[in-house]
């Protein structure tokens, strides 16, 4: 049987707008039958949009949940800064706190999921602000801790570490937002990412080169989103272009300094900084970019880590949305509302 999943404009979903510390945040908000039994906040990744949860919000909202799905700054109708210290994981952090405090009420816990960058600011959420946690969970991005070493990502792709990001260096340059503009361009580049090919079995993106800016223009259908999602997809990539996207790989250096007072107390105090809240990481065991090794020996920085994992390359939700989904449930009864025992 198909997953259910929300098409664009769904009646099930209100497109919302809240102002969260200063900048206008466009989100998806979908409410349950009744009384909801909490609040779900679901954090994108690049390039993807609040439609990427699709088929998690409609399970999110038959588990009688109250669910926000913002796109991210940067993306889509949510604000674009022009000031890059606001794409900082702390800074987005603190949006994510707001937010989430704008629909659930001040002192409200949520249930805070992410994936790919999304991933990695649920992490920093639940670092910054672990009350306002009550679950906390992660598809294809591992946690990684604060450190008091600065590697520039150049430098440890030169020494022969993470070829598997080596695509970030090109966007974090300016060639993929300056060449890549029009709806027509923006549409081939989704294609691409999300699975297109050419005739003749071009790519337009890989791991170890990027953009294959010449393959642009020759990009097939994805086999992942239909027609009217690709289009609807287009469409919100073009509202801002792709500069915010691209921005949330331009703040290392800012993510490290604004984390390394963290990294420098639990070096003086010989203590791990662990992730506080009930967590789940779903490893998707087919993905170029974020590889089980990556994964490996994070465990000691939960107080509570689940793992699961899937079958699927990093479109994890979208290629195997029942087992995600049968994974978070499973999480959710014995982790996170897991019944206490009468004394």
């Amino acid at each position: 049987m198909a997953v259910d999943k929300i098409a664009p404009n769904d009646p099930r979903i209100e497109r919302k707008q809240a102002e969260v510390r200063g900048k206008t945040y466009s989100y998806l908000y979908g409410k349950p039958e009744g009384t909801p039994k909490g609040t779900v906040v679901l954090i994108h990744g690049f390039p993807d949009i609040s439609l990427g949860w699709r088929y998690q919000i409609p399970f999110f909202l038959s588990l009688g949940y109250q669910v926000v799905a913002p796109d991210c700054l940067g993306y889509g109708q949510t604000a674009s800064p022009e000031k890059l210290e606001e794409f900082s994981l702390k800074s987005m952090a603190d949006d994510v706190k707001a937010l989430s405090e704008h629909v659930a009420g001040p002192g409200e816990q949520i249930i805070l999921g992410g994936h790919d960058w999304g991933g990695a600011l649920v992490w920093r959420v639940a670092l910054w602000h672990p009350s306002l946690i009550k679950g906390v969970f992660s598809v294809c991005t591992p946690y990684n801790s604060p450190t008091t070493y600065w590697f520039d990502l150049a430098d440890l792709i030169a020494a022969g570490k993470f070829h598997n990001f080596k695509y970030q260096l090109q966007l974090r340059g300016p060639d993929v937002e300056a060449k890549v503009k029009t709806p027509e361009d923006i549409r081939q580049f989704l294609q691409g990412i999300y699975g297109g090919r050419g005739p003749n079995g071009e790519l337009v993106f890989t791991t170890e080169q990027g953009v294959v800016f010449e393959n642009l223009g020759k990009m097939g259908p994805t086999p992942l989103l239909s027609e009217e999602e690709i289009a609807y997809y287009a469409e919100q990539f073009s509202h801002s272009g792709l500069r915010g996207p691209l921005n949330w790989y331009r703040t290392r250096k800012i993510n490290y300094e604004e984390e390394l007072p963290l990294a420098e107390k639990a070096e003086k105090e010989g203590a791990a900084i662990k992730i506080q809240p009930a967590s789940l990481f779903i490893l998707a065991n087919k993905d170029a970019a974020l590889p089980a090794s990556m994964a490996a020996g994070m465990d000691q920085n939960f107080v509570d880590l689940m793992r699961g994992e899937v079958t699927a390359t990093h479109w994890a939700l979208w290629e195997a949305p029942e087992e995600v989904n049968k994974q978070i449930k499973e999480w959710l009864d014995t982790k996170v509302n897991k019944p206490t025992a009468n004394l």
